[in-house]
């Protein structure tokens, strides 16, 4: 979540990996778009760790 729109960005990463579509995330509450948005960086986080052990292999 480099670079643009904080939102966006998780929209377009909600919608390809999670599939959930914009009008879902938009509906829901601010406590479930948190959620989302803090189990997506866990993700992010977990994937980025992942690739980092795979290089150093």
């Amino acid at each position: 979540m480099e670079e643009g729109d904080g939102e966006a960005n998780y929209a377009y990463y909600a919608l390809h990996e999670l599939h959930i579509l914009p009008h879902q995330l938009i509906a829901m509450s601010r406590y479930e778009r948190a959620a989302i948005y803090a189990m997506i960086d866990v993700r992010i986080k977990t994937e980025k760790q992942h690739q980092k052990k795979m290089k150093t292999r």
